[in-house]
């Protein structure tokens, strides 16, 4: 009788771990599906009316533990609770124009970032690797970043 309660209940946890954690069909489900056939099936093998009782309350148990575990506060103490608060800096089209010049903050080997009229945005130079500190020009203005090169 104890291997039949094991079978069922370790069938039980295959599948729980199918529906949760390795969804599709898997061994893990193939498994505990089978291994709760195979404990019913012992069962009855024993006595009709065990075989009754045992399928009886796996039918219970299934619906009690799917219960519990389709709740959201069950998954709530293991859920990630981050938000994300950042923000995409974006260029002010009328304070930076093509024309316009400045330095470069870092290295822009091709995208670093540049100080131009005050503003410290990001900064691609298309043609070469711009060091630190070098004089640069803006050529185009772009939403998120402005194209450059270095002035001669």
């Amino acid at each position: 009788m104890a291997i039949i309660i094991l079978l069922i209940i370790t069938g039980l946890l295959l599948l729980i771990l199918e529906f949760f954690v390795v969804p599709g069909i898997t061994i893990a489900g193939i498994g505990g599906l089978g291994m709760i056939v195979a404990g019913i099936f012992m069962a009855y093998e024993i006595d009709v009316s065990t075989g009754h009782i045992t399928l009886g309350a796996t039918l219970i148990a299934t619906i009690i533990i799917l219960f519990y575990a389709l709740r959201s506060k069950t998954w709530n103490k293991v859920m990630l609770q981050s938000t994300i608060n950042s923000h995409v800096d974006t260029v002010e089209e009328e304070s930076i124009k093509p024309g316009d010049r400045g330095k470069t903050i870092t290295r822009l080997n091709p995208v670093g970032k540049a100080r131009v009229n005050n503003q410290e945005v990001e900064a691609r130079c298309q043609e070469q690797f711009v060091d630190p500190k070098t004089e640069i020009e803006v050529t185009e203005v772009h939403k998120t970043y402005i194209i450059v090169k270095p002035v001669k």
